[in-house]
């Protein structure tokens, strides 16, 4: 890839020609060797002449047509399947282990006690530009005591191995009679083996121990370098109302009770307020209830009915455990209601093992697993999925994403203080899929070439890529966490069809002292459509599934159960082996992302006012042809007018060609590269540092009173803007109101009498002629105009606000 990747800076043609290159945090579009565009030449550094003639031969220069956005990666594996007839030592059976040696490169299985016949099931890749021999040494040994017994040797000449290019079959082991020292055929002993030449396409890549992993990392962190597939848990809403409970009993006769209901689903915990009427036995609460739930629903929900005592202290009068089996499943709005149901409280004093009971207090609950909904789990500004839970009820696929991770480049060292550079690895994350690249150990420059493909059901959704350091590798504990070096994120509906994307994206981090470029993630990226019908449909269909819109969700709640659905899936992902660990889910999820940031307020005010530029040219252009700057232009303007206004069925047409016009006009300048992070539009490259060390701040904040006492004016002062604006925007739309209030009777009685005369006018006389007198006013030269503010501005400026009402 060093000689063959021709990188160049992305250029966008303007009306004035090629504009500058881009700044260091633009993208960099490059023309890498990809299958999907040109046929690369097989080229193994290292390999025996008569090997690679046989490799191309064979027609494995080819990589698979699946696997053709990213280059091909040439491995050896050796699969070492078990032993048998292995000898005995004189104090019983051995220990065995095995030992795969190229070069400077070994690998070691783990080490079976005391067995004549392992099994290790295990595939070393020893990746072919780092080839440092022509022959592979298997070696079997005995863990002694006093060091590592030899047991037998198996070689094998690399001119010799075959070549294996899916999707053929995976090749079959064979059994070796093991040797000795001197290269004789020992009496006792076999070793099942399968040596041969891939890329990274193979699927034994994933599982397989690499060579420089193996050594550098150690065996307890091997498992954390390979590269994995992960897919979140199903999730679904579970809607729980406390309707009302029956003959409560309370610890103390003598003061009136106050009941509540406490509802406990794992980590997520509910209340109610206090049960009307107050101090009846019979309380009614008639509340309702969401939490997120995940397959396979073994979580139990705690119900506890509590009596407030005293401030802070609650005493039990009953609780009932109830399975989410007891729920009753809806998959849309128009199924079944949902009938609740009364179920018996346990009292502190009851046996639980006794099955009868003569009295017991009653809860009424109604419960419902709600299908419908799409549990949204990451930021709904870079929502993935948007399918609903109830699998019947999704959408078929519009296509296909394939994602080509081809490497990075000039990532920052993090690891300086142990030594090290930098353990990095890639996250993926689209729809209910996360996948996770190999470790490449200890460089700046890692080259992954690893392929992955996803399901595509909108195309109105963003896949996430970050790069992380492996904390597993190198700290001295083998704990440390992840670091974070970099996102990127891609909208598919700003991609084109079938065309590959291969940029270098910048990496950005925000830290307290600033904006950080880590480094540049290389990147293919293809969308492909199956179902252009589909796909075209979408863009008038509701973006969520109707369940959000006949029974919508508030938004703070929305908000709450958002963060419970991203820890649900942070634990579960942290679960699986090798770990997804708890802070890559977090940052692939945006789960800071409500927090309040002064750097992020700014960006979304200019956001806001960049809108109004459009509107701003317009009025300038208006303004323009108003004063007659350029009285040809002006006059022109008149005669379109008059046309219009003599032939009005023309004036819709008129508008609508216009926009086709500019549309086409604008399609010279559409974007030719993927969207990624603008340091510009976020405001990180001029950001004051305490604005930054404020954002970076733990919630609730660990600085000191004065500190905060500072940032508590500043926000006093930015809130006091923003109310002024707010208050004059309800103060225009009050004045508008008051125009037939009678809040100002005389102001009121004018404007009733003018809209009687406006009407008896409009009337009369013809809607053209009132278009051409109204135009030509407006249009008058400035030498007939006055500065002085009109007369509808100065009525409507004295019409009263409720401004005069505020305390």
């Amino acid at each position: 890839m060093k000689g063959a990747m021709q990188p160049r800076p992305f250029m966008v043609p303007g009306p004035g020609g090629p504009m500058p290159p881009p700044q260091q945090f633009g993208l960099v579009e490059t023309r890498p060797p990809l299958a999907a565009v040109l046929r690369p030449r097989f080229n193994i550094p290292g390999l025996h002449p008569s090997a690679a003639a046989a490799a191309a031969a064979s027609g494995a220069g080819k990589i698979a047509s699946t696997y053709d956005l990213v280059e091909p990666m040439r491995f050896l594996y050796v699969n070492v399947v078990k032993a048998r007839d292995l000898p005995v030592s004189a104090t019983g059976a051995i220990d065995p282990f095995v030992q795969v040696k190229l070069g400077n490169f070994t690998g070691t299985t783990s080490v079976k006690a005391a067995a004549h016949s392992p099994s290790w099931q295990q595939v070393f890749a020893f990746s072919a530009s780092h080839l440092q021999a022509h022959l592979l040494e298997v070696f079997v040994r005995a863990k002694d005591l006093g060091g590592d017994d030899f047991v037998g040797r198996v070689a094998f000449d690399l001119a010799e191995v075959p070549v294996r290019v899916p999707p053929d079959s995976p090749l079959a082991p064979q059994w070796y009679r093991l040797e000795g020292r001197r290269g004789e055929k020992l009496p006792h002993g076999e070793i099942m083996l399968s040596v041969w030449l891939g890329t990274q396409a193979d699927e034994a890549f994933p599982d397989a121990w690499h060579s420089d992993a193996h050594a550098a990392a150690g065996p307890a962190a091997v498992a954390s370098t390979r590269a994995k597939v992960y897919f979140s848990p199903r999730l679904v809403y579970l809607r729980v109302a406390a309707m009302g409970a029956q003959d409560l009993i309370p610890h103390d006769t003598s003061r009136p009770m106050s009941a509540c209901v406490k509802l406990q689903l794992a980590g997520q915990v509910r209340r109610t307020r206090p049960g009307a009427p107050p101090g009846a036995p019979n309380p009614i609460w008639n509340e309702e209830f969401m939490f997120v739930v995940s397959e396979p629903f073994d979580e139990p929900i705690v119900i506890t009915v509590e009596d407030r005592v005293a401030p802070g202290r609650d005493e039990m009068l009953g609780r009932i455990v109830l399975p989410l089996q007891a729920a009753m499943p809806r998959h849309d709005h128009f199924g079944k209601p949902v009938e609740p149901r009364w179920y018996n409280l346990m009292r502190p004093s009851d046996d639980p093992d006794k099955k009868e009971m003569k009295f017991a207090s009653k809860i009424q609950i109604r419960m419902s697993l709600d299908f419908g909904y799409h549990v949204l789990d990451e930021s709904t500004y870079y929502s993935s999925d948007l399918q609903p839970s109830s699998k019947p009820a999704r959408k078929p696929s519009i296509g296909m994403l394939e994602l080509g991770v081809l490497g990075a480049r000039n990532l920052i060292p993090m690891k300086p203080k142990d030594g090290r550079t930098t353990d990095a690895y890639c996250v993926a994350k689209y729809g209910p899929k996360w996948v996770r690249t190999r470790t490449i150990l200890d460089t700046l420059n890692p080259q992954w070439n690893e392929q992955y493909t996803w399901e595509v059901f909108d195309p109105c959704t963003v896949i996430t890529v970050v790069v992380f350091d492996n904390g597993q590798i190198g700290s001295k504990n083998g704990a440390g966490p992840d670091q974070r070096i970099g996102k990127v994120r891609i909208r598919l509906s700003t991609l084109e069809t079938d065309r590959v994307y291969t940029h270098f994206y910048p990496l950005l981090v925000l830290h307290p002292s600033g904006l950080k470029k880590t480094g540049e993630l290389h990147l293919a990226v293809r969308f492909t459509c199956t179902a252009w019908v589909n796909m075209m449909a979408l863009y008038g269909r509701p973006l969520l599934p109707k369940m959000h819109y006949t029974q919508p969700i508030p938004v703070m709640q929305l908000d709450y159960l958002r963060h419970q659905a991203m820890q649900i899936v942070a634990a579960r992902l942290s679960r699986a082996e090798p770990p997804l660990r708890r802070e890559v889910v977090e940052y692939m999820l945006d789960v800071d992302s409500h927090m309040f940031s002064l750097r992020r307020s700014k960006a979304n005010f200019y956001r806001i006012t960049s809108l109004f530029y459009g509107f701003l040219a317009m009025l300038k252009w208006y303004e323009g042809i108003r004063s007659w700057r350029n009285p040809i232009t002006t006059m022109l303007v008149h005669m379109l007018f008059l046309i219009l206004i003599c032939y009005p069925e023309l004036i819709l047409p008129t508008f609508f060609l216009y926009m086709f016009m500019i549309g086409l006009w604008n399609y010279r300048y559409r974007p030719r590269h993927p969207s990624h992070m603008d340091t510009k539009l976020s405001h990180a490259e001029m950001t004051h540092p305490d604005e930054l060390d404020e954002e970076f701040d733990t919630f609730p904040t660990s600085r000191p009173a004065d500190i905060v006492r500072m940032r508590y004016d500043r926000l006093r002062s930015v809130g006091g803007r923003v109310q002024t604006v707010v208050g004059d925007l309800a103060t225009q739309g009050e004045r508008a109101h008051a125009l037939l209030s009678w809040r100002d009777p005389r102001a009121t009685a004018i404007f009733i009498f003018l809209s009687l005369v406006v009407a008896i006018v409009l009337y009369v006389t013809p809607f053209q002629v009132l278009m051409v007198i109204t135009m030509l006013y407006l249009l008058r030269h400035p030498r007939f105009r006055s500065r002085m503010p009109s007369v509808p501005f100065n009525f409507y400026r004295r019409l009263p606000a409720k401004s005069d009402m505020l305390l």
